[in-house]
This record gives C-alpha cells, sequence and structure tokens, in this order.
C-alpha cells in the first residue's frame, strides 16, 4: 500500500496551510475506501481531497503550488496534474459561455494543446501571438485529449521571445474494422470544467449528475499491418455518419434505447476505408481532418475481423 502512503502525504502537504491534517490520518480515509468500499485509487483520492476542500472552505484552483515540474505540451498524459510551461498562444477563439474569459491553443516546440481561462478565475487577457511563461496550470482530459486549465494561482508573464510550435498531428489510413463500446450518444458531466463520460449517471468526481449528451466514436482502424485505435468528437462523427446530435436524441427517444444510435452507425461505417489526420495522444488518433477512401474493404474479411477483436 506505499502507492496510498504517497497520495496520502501529498495531499496532507496540498492542505498544511489549511487544516490540521496528518499523512496517517489521510490515508485512513484512504484505506478506507480503498479497501472497504472497493473505490478505485484515484476516485478515493478526488473523494478525499474533495471533501477537505469542503472543510476547509476551498476551491480546488486554491491548492495550487509553486515548484511544479516544467512540462512540453506534447508531453502531457495526465488529467488534474499541476504543472508549468511557456508556451506562445497561437489561436484564440470566442467563449461559448459566458462563465469563460478565453479559450483557444497554445504551442510550443512539441506541439499544441487546447487552454481555457474561467471568468471567476480575474486573470489577465493572453494577447494572441505572444509568449508566456506559465505557472500553476492544471491538466484536464477530453475524449483522450489533453488540454490545460489557468487558475486563480497561475502566474502569467509574459517574455520578449518567439517559439516555432511543433507539428503533433499523424496521419493513418485503414478500413473501420470496429466500433467500440462507449461510442454513439453518450452523456457527459454538465459541471463546469469537467468533461467526463458518465457511467450509469454517475461522473467519477462530481457522483449522480443530469448528463449532457454528446457525440463521439471510438473507432479502430486496420491498415492491414497496424491497427490504430481513433476517436471522433462530435463534429467528426456528425460527419462521418450524417446524424445530428439532435437527430440521435431523437432516434433514442423514439426507440426508448441509446444504443440504436451506434448500432447504425455500425451498420454504415464497418467496412468503409478512410483518411484520418490529428494528434496522437497515448494510443489514440484525435480525428481532427476525415476523408473517406473510394477503396472498399473486403466486407466479410472486415467482418471477421472486428468479431475478433
Amino acid at each position: 500500500m506505499s502507492d496510498l502512503r504517497t497520495h496520502a502525504a501529498e495531499i496532507a502537504e496540498q492542505f498544511s496551510d489549511h487544516l490540521d491534517v496528518t499523512d496517517e490520518e489521510v490515508e485512513e480515509r484512504l484505506r478506507n475506501l480503498v479497501e472497504e468500499y472497493r473505490v478505485p485509487v484515484e476516485e478515493a483520492r478526488r473523494s478525499v481531497v474533495n471533501s477537505y476542500l469542503d472543510e476547509a472552505g476551498l476551491e480546488r484552483e486554491e491548492l495550487g503550488r509553486g515548484g511544479n515540474e516544467k512540462v512540453r505540451l506534447a508531453d502531457i498524459d495526465q488529467d488534474e496534474q499541476w504543472i508549468d510551461a511557456t508556451a506562445k498562444v497561437v489561436e484564440l477563439w470566442e467563449p461559448r459561455s459566458d462563465s469563460v474569459a478565453q479559450v483557444g491553443l497554445l504551442g510550443d516546440e512539441s506541439g499544441r494543446t487546447k487552454f481555457i481561462a474561467f471568468e471567476t478565475s480575474d486573470l489577465p487577457e493572453l494577447e494572441e501571438g505572444a509568449v508566456y511563461r506559465l505557472g500553476n496550470l492544471v491538466t484536464d482530459e477530453y475524449q483522450g485529449d489533453f488540454s490545460v486549465k489557468l487558475n486563480r494561482t497561475t502566474s502569467i508573464e509574459k517574455v520578449d521571445e518567439d517559439i516555432e510550435v511543433g507539428n503533433d498531428a499523424v496521419t493513418v489510413e485503414g478500413a473501420l474494422v470496429d466500433i467500440q463500446s462507449g461510442s454513439g450518444l453518450i452523456k457527459r458531466c454538465p459541471e463546469e470544467g469537467c468533461t467526463r463520460v458518465l457511467q450509469n449517471g454517475r461522473c467519477s468526481e462530481h457522483g449522480d449528475v443530469d448528463g449532457e449528451f454528446d457525440l463521439r466514436i471510438k473507432g479502430v482502424l486496420d491498415d492491414g499491418e497496424t491497427v490504430h485505435e481513433t476517436i471522433f468528437g462530435r463534429e467528426t462523427t456528425e460527419e462521418l455518419t450524417g446524424i445530428t446530435l439532435e437527430e440521435a436524441q431523437q432516434m433514442a427517444k423514439d426507440a426508448l434505447d441509446t444504443t440504436v444510435v451506434v448500432e447504425e452507425m455500425r451498420e454504415d461505417l464497418l467496412g468503409t476505408y478512410y483518411r484520418i489526420s490529428g494528434p496522437e495522444l497515448g494510443r489514440y488518433v484525435l480525428a481532427d481532418e476525415v476523408e473517406r477512401l473510394a477503396e472498399p474493404a473486403d466486407p466479410e474479411a472486415v467482418l471477421i475481423k472486428a468479431r475478433s477483436i
């Protein structure tokens, strides 16, 4: 259980300025959740942190701490990690919510990642094309894609230099041989800054919530030698299937079953060849651009392959 001791020490350190809590007390609470209630370690950690946040009357971003590891954007591979980075503001987008102050793309030599800053953080605005040293960023994960959130503790220092932003996109092609579970019409957590997919109406961080509908496909492309796991977000899923989110919701309502959406997708898409371009994160290629290829797959061979996965 050394892993629990490590988590406990980190949590106790986070709250050392706010609560009189020891490593042993935190470890006992973690152990109770993990051993008594069979809660996964990461979920147990979030639960304990949330309870201490309530006890201390704090927001999560107020736990930011200095001395974080400086991370290249393409190397981000954990959710809820505190990091420092030096990056260029590649592009700014128009926020779609009044709660969001700024949203856009940051870039460094390794690649690009999305960033978001909320109005409640009350931060100075970033300028498109400028380079900043950013401290106390928090990583976030969405559809296998990692992004960063600026928060109240984030330090922003504009620097007089330029960065040549790297291109982390890859291109793969092959027959779509499987559409995995977790595809089709799904629900996400509606809490601000959280986009986790709900499991049986429950968010792993926020518990039972009324989710918001979304569309995605978790697919497998086979080029004959290698398989590529690919995630299509809402826009590319709508483009690929011709089914809008509103139409998918109506299909599920008529059938009283959300699985009719993914079943129709499987029927229409399996066996078709595609060329997909996008960033490669972990084992997934995130489909930013999708091109349907003329060459068809052998339907029987494709179905045999799909059933074997």
